[in-house]
């Protein structure tokens, strides 16, 4: 009988909580950037409450504050700029301003005779097809944009509730951290060791993704945006969107956007401009992501570069931009608990061995 209370305490258990979560479904995208954002700034939290020790409160607000002025306004003035810019750049591609195809033709007549005659033993030549494709993709691509940009009216209301109550659980997730980690602590059935291992390494992988991944993605965006502005090249807030969120994949990157750039100017004949740009996206840029990413992540916590590839573009696939922190997070976790089992078998067997 005692098993049998058991089962039914546990099922109940279960019960209630795939039912809690699917009321909270509707706001996963605000709890989920509520947490990363108190596991990111708690130690910002805590040295602030070395003054404030007789105010948890004033010190949770204090970091949400700071929080607002360094991160949230002025991602809320690029997202104003970059829907202008978009706008203006559908503008001008469905008004023939901006023929891709064009560019596209006059980078063929640059390329010398022996690329043309290679591309054309591979079926490469039909420069009007491959116009037309390419014209008709960026068509689509700018009206998709537009539409979603015209369409933003329509979600202000829901994002500014769930931006409300990330907000709200950032505040208590800062202040009451501690007793809400150690009550997690207590329902968690493993072993202290075990325990101990797994939250450390989800909150350094939490971290190291934010910082490693999304801040990094910051500064390559921006130093690219840079560049194209001040080589004169239309868009340079969107382009440098672009290339935040490219250089999330690890491998791939920015180059994605600056490199074809590049290889116009330098077909088009502006040599130093093209030159300027492949210099400064190979040396600049890519020293943010070969120096900038380790240092910020750590040799310890750092995932291999295609584990970071294949989680970052799972998550975007199965859960959008939340994929962005959710899929090298949950790549992070796969591999420490895989740690732990194999620390945990390989002490079982030298105990049982032991005599």
């Amino acid at each position: 009988m005692h098993r049998f209370e058991e089962k039914t305490f546990l099922l109940l258990l279960v019960t209630a909580s795939l039912a809690f979560a699917w009321i909270l479904w509707p706001f996963f995208g605000a709890i989920l950037w509520g947490t990363v954002m108190a596991i990111v700034f708690a130690p910002l939290f805590r040295r602030l409450s070395g003054p404030m020790q007789q105010s948890p409160s004033a010190a949770a607000l204090t970091t949400i504050l700071i929080i607002i002025v360094l991160v949230i306004l002025p991602l809320t003035v690029i997202a104003t700029s970059l829907m202008q810019e978009a706008a203006s750049l559908y503008d001008m591609i469905h008004s023939n301003k901006l023929d891709f195809g064009l560019y596209f033709h006059q980078v063929w007549d640059a390329l010398p005779a022996s690329i043309q005659n290679m591309m054309a033993q591979l079926g490469l030549t039909n420069l009007g097809a491959v116009q037309e494709k390419l014209t008709a993709g960026l068509r689509q691509g700018s009206q998709f944009l537009a539409t979603q940009i015209l369409n933003i009216g329509q979600f202000t209301f829901h994002f500014v509730v769930n931006f409300c109550i990330m907000l709200y659980l950032l505040f208590f997730f800062l202040r009451d951290g501690n007793a809400l980690f150690n009550n997690i602590k207590k329902a968690v059935p493993l072993h202290a060791e075990q325990q101990r291992a797994l939250f450390a390494k989800f909150t350094t992988a939490v971290r190291a993704t934010v910082k490693g991944g999304i801040l990094v993605a910051v500064l390559q965006g921006m130093l690219g945006g840079l560049i194209f502005w001040f080589l004169g090249i239309h868009a340079p807030l969107l382009w440098g969107v672009i290339m935040a969120f490219l250089s999330l994949l690890p491998a791939i990157g920015a180059s994605l956007v600056w490199l074809p750039v590049a290889i116009y100017l330098l077909a088009t004949g502006a040599i130093w401009q093209g030159l300027v740009l492949i210099t400064f996206g190979a040396l600049v840029m890519g020293m943010a992501d070969n120096f900038l990413r380790p240092a910020l992540v750590g040799k310890d916590t750092k995932l291999p570069n295609y584990v970071v590839l294949i989680s970052t573009l799972g998550g975007l696939q199965m859960f959008g931009l939340n994929g962005l922190v959710i899929g090298p997070a949950i790549a992070a976790m796969f591999m420490v608990v895989w740690e732990i089992f194999a620390a945990s078998r390989q002490e079982h067997r030298n105990d049982t061995s032991s005599p």
